[in-house]
């Protein structure tokens, strides 16, 4: 008998078991949901499916009577131009710290120690001095994410490029090429696959602190949605804000992944 560790299923069973966890806490909310609306209809803690349904049909499709805006796909559209914006500028400050750092010598002993301090720094504690220094509009929100994430992705780069194989450095200037001509045409295609799965991992902390500024400091979004339909215990807005937020999160991983296995094939061939 094949025994339990060594068995791996297939296909269709692997796709089957991947949705069971889903559905398991789906059928375990509507019992609940059931069960605390049997004792009190208008129980707001655990709102039945029909209920968030139609609140989000109200938030999506219908305009709002203050702004005339759609406020669901206003919030979306918000978030993720802040969440965009603030990813594409740490990836470039990252990209060009952890190259420098990590391929020459002199910059790396000059910035290493001060990536490492800036690192330790908690970005929400500086979301004050933001505020204070640049304002509460959305200078202030973009900069949190990307002060938030660039140590990370620069930490990353840094160790990328100290892993490519010194053999090619030194094959390149035995070739007569220069530092500059190293960095852009050894080191630079070598590390762009990596700055993506860089991104790719620090999406989860680009979202907490998107998320984090537009509840302290915002007038839509995502998050000062879901922070200001709280004070009215409205989980029904609550809740599929939440689970957007997360099929957004997934989606823009997929993407990103499939970009770099468009983008970069060798790069796949070379990991796997």
């Amino acid at each position: 008998m094949k025994k339990f560790i060594n068995a791996k299923p297939n296909r269709t069973a692997t796709i089957l078991l991947g949705l069971l966890p889903f559905a398991l806490l789906i059928l375990v909310y509507m019992i609940g949901s059931d069960a605390r609306l049997a004792i009190n209809p208008s129980d707001k803690l655990l709102p039945s499916f029909s209920h968030m349904g139609e609140s989000m049909m109200r938030m999506a499709f219908e305009p709002s009577r203050r702004t005339g805006d759609y406020l669901f796909w206003q919030d979306t559209l918000s978030s993720l131009t802040r969440l965009g914006a603030g990813v594409l500028i740490a990836a470039c400050i990252g990209l060009l710290i952890g190259t420098l750092t990590g391929s020459l010598p002199y910059i790396s002993a000059s910035f290493s120690p001060l990536l490492t301090v800036i690192s330790l720094v908690p970005p929400l504690a500086l979301l004050p001095i933001l505020f204070i220094v640049v304002g509460l509009g959305e200078v202030s929100k973009i900069a949190l994410i990307a002060i938030g994430i660039t140590p990370f992705i620069a930490r990353d780069i840094q160790g990328r490029t100290k892993e490519i194989p010194s053999e090619q450095l030194v094959k390149a200037q035995t070739l007569g090429a220069s530092t500059s001509q190293i960095l852009i045409r050894v080191i630079l295609p070598q590390i762009m696959p990596k700055l993506i799965d860089a991104v790719r991992l620090s999406l989860g902390a680009g979202w907490l602190f998107l998320i984090a500024a537009e509840a302290i400091a915002s007038t839509d979004g995502l998050g000062y949605r879901i922070f200001l339909v709280r004070r009215y215990l409205s989980m029904d807005v609550i809740l599929p804000y939440v689970a957007w937020i997360t099929l957004l999160a997934f989606l823009v991983d997929y993407l990103l992944r499939k970009a770099n296995q468009r983008l970069f094939p060798w790069n796949a061939e070379v990991n796997s």
